[in-house]
C-alpha cells in the first residue's frame, strides 16, 4: 500500500484555496494528513488561522455581486461545465478520496464520485427553476409576486467521512442559487474539497466565488460561523459541535442549517424478506466502515424472526474482506484514524459489561492491517434500550440488534433515541409499512432497503439530528431569501384604508 495521489506535489503551494489561487495558511501551526490504511503522512500543510478566513469571506463578498448578478442561464452553463470537468477527473477524485479517508477503492468509484458528479448536473438543472409565486391580485388592488434572491457570503463547515460528498452538498445549491461560499472541510480530510473548487475554477466559476479555508474548528471554524459578512453558515457534523456552531451563530442572527449526528433505527416485522433485511442491515451498518449519520446502528427484529436475523447477519459479517483500500477485493477499509478506532472500541469493550458481542469487537490482525485503523465488522445483542451501545452514536462498523414483539413496540423503540435522521423499516405488508412511515420521526424512511440517496430528493433530520435540508430543490430554502413585491394597481393617491390615519378628512 503507498501513496496512490501525489497530495505533496498537487498542493505544494498550500492547502487554502482562496480567490482563485492555492496559499499557505497564516496560523502558525501545521496538520499532517496520515493514511489511515498505513500511518503514512500524506502532506504536511500550513492550517488557516482567522487571517485566512478574514481573506476568504472578503474574496467572497468581492465576487458576490457578480455572480448574484449573473443571469439563472449563465450560472446552470457554467455549473454543466463544472459536473463534465468533474467527469473527466473522475479517477483522479476516488483515488485522492480513497487515499485521505482510507475508504475501499469500489466506493469512491461506485458511490462517492458518481454521486457528486449527478449532483452537480442536478443543480445545473435547478439553477433554472429559482422561482417564486405567480403573481396575482391578492388585495383586488394591487399585484403580488416573490421574489427569491441570492443571501449574500454563506460559510460553510463540512466532515471528514465524506469529503468529496460533502463539499458538493454545502457549496453546489449555495452558488446555484447565487451566493458565494467559503467552506472549511475537516483537516483531516483535505484534499478532495481543494480539487472540487480547483475543478470549478477550471469550468469557469469565477474566481472569489467558492473557496477552501483548512483549519482547526476552534479557529477557523468559529472565526468563520461568527464572522460578520457571513450570513449564513451550513454545518454537518456531531450533535455537540453543532450545539456551539448554533452558540457563536446567533450572536450575529445569522441564518443557521445542521446536520447532525445520526442514529438510524432498522425495523424488521416479522413478515420481512428475511435475507432481504439481513443483507440490508450488513451493508447498511458498514457503509464507509459505518462512519455514515444515516448508517444502520440499532436493528428491532420482531420476536419470529429475531434469532435468524442475528444468526445471520453474524455470518455475513464474518465474510466482509477488510485490505488495501485500492485492492478491488477490499469490502472494508480503516476508520479514518487510530484516536477513533480507540473511541469505537472503547464503546464495544464497555458494552461487554452488560451486553454479548456476536462476532468482531476487535481489531484485526491479519498481515497488512495491523498499521492501519482498522476494526472488524461488530454485532452486539442483549443491550437495554438504554444503554450507551443503543443511545449514542458509535460511527463504526457496530450494529446492536434488540428484539421485539408488538408494532407499536417497535415502533416506539426506533423513536426512543434524541436523532431524527434516517431510519428504514422491512415488511411486506403495504398497512405496516406506510404506518410506520408516518410515526418514524426521521427525515428519511426507506422501505426495504436503507442507505440510497438521490440528488432529487432532501437529506435532513428531525430532533438533535438539525433542520434544514441538503440536495433537491428543498435546499434552496437554505440559500434564499423570500421577497414579497407588492404594486398598486389603482393610481389613487387617497386610499380608503388612509381613513385609520387621517380620521374623516378623506
Amino acid at each position: 500500500m503507498g501513496n496512490r495521489f501525489p497530495a505533496q506535489d498537487r498542493f505544494a503551494d498550500g492547502a487554502q484555496f482562496i480567490d482563485g489561487r492555492l496559499r499557505p495558511g497564516t496560523s502558525g501551526r501545521t496538520h499532517a494528513v496520515v493514511d489511515p490504511a498505513t500511518g503514512d503522512e500524506l502532506l504536511t500543510y500550513e492550517l488557516a488561522g482567522a487571517a485566512d478566513v478574514d481573506a476568504a469571506v472578503a474574496a467572497a463578498l468581492a465576487a458576490f455581486p457578480g455572480w448574484a448578478g449573473a443571469t439563472p442561464g449563465e450560472r446552470s452553463d457554467a455549473l454543466h461545465r463544472f459536473a463534465a470537468v468533474l467527469a473527466e477527473r473522475a479517477a483522479e477524485f476516488a483515488a485522492a478520496e480513497s487515499l485521505q479517508c482510507g475508504k475501499p477503492i469500489k466506493l469512491s468509484t461506485e458511490f462517492d464520485v458518481p454521486g457528486t458528479v449527478d449532483n452537480a448536473a442536478f443543480f445545473a438543472g435547478a439553477a433554472r427553476h429559482l422561482e417564486g409565486a405567480s403573481a396575482g391580485e391578492y388585495s383586488g388592488d394591487h399585484t403580488s409576486y416573490v421574489r427569491r434572491e441570492p443571501i449574500g457570503v454563506v460559510g460553510s463547515i463540512a466532515p471528514w467521512n465524506y469529503p468529496l460528498q460533502m463539499a458538493a452538498w454545502k457549496i453546489l445549491p449555495a452558488v446555484a442559487a447565487g451566493n458565494t461560499i467559503v467552506l472549511k472541510p475537516s483537516e483531516l480530510t483535505p484534499f478532495t474539497s481543494l480539487m472540487f473548487a480547483q475543478a470549478a475554477q477550471e469550468a469557469g466559476i469565477p474566481d472569489g466565488v467558492i473557496n477552501i479555508v483548512n483549519g482547526a474548528g476552534a479557529d477557523a471554524g468559529e472565526r468563520l460561523v461568527g464572522h460578520p459578512d457571513v450570513v449564513m453558515t451550513s454545518f454537518t457534523g456531531s450533535t455537540a459541535v453543532g450545539k456551539r456552531v448554533a452558540e457563536i451563530a446567533t450572536a450575529t442572527v445569522k441564518r443557521l442549517h445542521l446536520e447532525l449526528g445520526g442514529k438510524a433505527p432498522f425495523l424488521v416485522f416479522d413478515d420481512a424478506d428475511l435475507e432481504a433485511a439481513v443483507q440490508g442491515a450488513v451493508a447498511g451498518a458498514l457503509i464507509n466502515t459505518g462512519q455514515d449519520c444515516t448508517a444502520a446502528t440499532r436493528a428491532y427484529v420482531q420476536r419470529p424472526l429475531y434469532d435468524a436475523f442475528v444468526s445471520a447477519v453474524a455470518a455475513l459479517m464474518e465474510t466482509v474482506r477488510l485490505g488495501d483500500p485500492f485492492a478491488p477485493s477490499t469490502d472494508m477499509g480503516p476508520l479514518i484514524s487510530y484516536a477513533h478506532r480507540d473511541r469505537v472500541a472503547g464503546i464495544v469493550d464497555r458494552a461487554r459489561g452488560y451486553a454479548r458481542v456476536v462476532t468482531g469487537g476487535a481489531a484485526p490482525d491479519g498481515a497488512g492491517l495491523a498499521d492501519g485503523a482498522y476494526y472488524r465488522p461488530t454485532l452486539v445483542v442483549d443491550a437495554a434500550q438504554d444503554s450507551e451501545i443503543v443511545q449514542s452514536e458509535i460511527f463504526g462498523p457496530v450494529l446492536v440488534v434488540l428484539p421485539f414483539d408488538s408494532d407499536d413496540e417497535g415502533i416506539r423503540l426506533a423513536n426512543d433515541t434524541p436523532y431524527g435522521l434516517a431510519a428504514s423499516v422491512w415488511s411486506r405488508d403495504v398497512y405496516r409499512t406506510g404506518r410506520a412511515t408516518r410515526e418514524i420521526k426521521a427525515g428519511c424512511v426507506w422501505v426495504n432497503d436503507h442507505i440510497p440517496i438521490i440528488s432529487e430528493m432532501p437529506h435532513g433530520g428531525y430532533k438533535a439530528s438539525g433542520y434544514g435540508k441538503d440536495m433537491s430543490a428543498y435546499s434552496f430554502e437554505e440559500y434564499t431569501q423570500v421577497k414579497h413585491v407588492m404594486y398598486d394597481n389603482t393610481a389613487v393617491a387617497r386610499k380608503d384604508w388612509h381613513r385609520t390615519i387621517f380620521g374623516d378628512r378623506l
